[in-house]
């Protein structure tokens, strides 16, 4: 997307009271960022979800001083700008309906890779757990994944570093501007992290590492992975707030399990108890979960000339048939059906034996 449209989306999200969600719509109602700016308020209050207040706002054009600022502060630190429309947007992430439109992002990995897990935990991490984090990245270092969590003290940082000592690509997403590394004794880590992965956010310059920017944070690393693992938190833990995020996003939560006298493992035995997670020990158990285990497959019969699809069957049944493998968020984006009908459907299918579930909710064709 050109430098203009990069312009106005980037003040579309400094527009008081306009979300991911609310933007997105803006943009689909008005058919570019640009064309938002030049739209009336009277019709701009006629979009769904846009108050007086809001289109209010977004005649007054009172951001762009600030908008200027930024791209200038972008051109010169060299920051890649992506947003929502552009082909390396993180796609998992596109695919969730909160993504931002706009991410800032330094490093040279591609966001899009085929296998994507995150590694999250308590701040506070035990010798345990960051041996756990070494392991697992130095078992899996062969299969081509990226990694990704918050840079935060203790397990997330473990993570990074594990990555960075296996040379496995890494990226930190962070709840704050690229004018800084926060916290600060991680900025040597980040440094070499831009080498082989990257530093992300949503945040524009100048915005602080403040307790509400983590949620946020938090959703961006659960958009974007296959698989979130979580290593040690307390039952209250922030790591327990990016797992109930990666559930509502259908991705796949893993937990290890500790001692039972520490606190720190009492939040993954509380996400494993109330089947919010699958209890994983190693890398291998990752791999036999995700399917990521390279094997021959034998090629099976299609079955399809013997079976009569119903229209929404065989709408689903040419989908996979096209794209191989797909898991349900991409599912949903490529068939107009509701996801209870959808789901009606996939379910007929498996009874039909036509399609597989794989692990990571993944379907294709048997």
């Amino acid at each position: 997307m050109g430098t203009n449209q990069i312009y106005h989306t980037l003040a579309l999200t400094l527009v008081p009271g306009i979300g991911p969600v609310n933007a997105k719509s803006l943009i689909s109602y008005c058919g570019s960022a640009e064309k938002i700016f030049k739209t009336s308020k009277k019709k701009l209050t006629a979009i769904p979800g846009i108050g007086d207040g809001t289109a209010t706002a977004i005649v007054s054009h009172d951001i762009f001083g600030r908008v200027d600022e930024e791209m200038q502060f972008i051109e010169k630190k060299k920051i890649t700008c992506l947003t929502y429309w552009d082909e390396n947007y993180p796609q998992r992430l596109k695919n969730c309906i909160d993504g931002p439109v706009l991410l800032f992002y330094k490093g040279n990995t591609d966001l899009n890779a085929d296998k994507i897990i995150g590694i999250v935990g308590t701040r506070n991490a035990t010798e345990y757990g960051r041996n756990i984090c070494e392991e697992i990245i130095d078992g899996l270092k062969e299969y081509n994944i990226l990694m990704i969590s918050g840079l935060a003290y203790g397990i997330d940082i473990a993570a990074h570093k594990a990555c960075v000592k296996k040379n496995v690509p890494t990226v930190g997403v962070v709840g704050h501007g690229l004018d800084r590394i926060y916290p600060p004794i991680h900025k040597e880590t980040a440094k070499k992290m831009i080498d082989n992965g990257g530093i992300l956010t949503e945040f524009i310059s100048k915005t602080q590492p403040d307790r509400q920017n983590f949620p946020k944070r938090n959703r961006i690393v659960a958009g974007m992975i296959d698989a979130l693992i979580v290593v040690e938190t307390t039952e209250d833990g922030g790591a327990i707030i990016t797992a109930a995020i990666a559930n509502t996003y259908n991705r796949d939560v893993l937990a290890i399990p500790g001692d039972i006298k520490s606190k720190y493992s009492r939040g993954c035995h509380y996400l494993i108890k109330t089947n919010r997670a699958q209890l994983i020990e190693n890398a291998d158990d990752v791999l036999s979960v995700m399917n990521w285990k390279e094997k021959e497959i034998k090629p099976k019969k299609q079955r399809e000339l013997f079976i009569e699809f119903s229209p929404e069957e065989r709408l689903i049944y040419d989908v996979l048939k096209e794209n191989n493998e797909l898991a349900i968020d991409e599912l949903s984006s490529k068939i107009p059906l509701s996801p209870s009908l959808l789901a009606s459907n996939l379910l007929s299918l498996e009874f039909q034996n036509v399609i597989a579930v794989l692990p990571g909710k993944r379907y294709k064709l048997n």
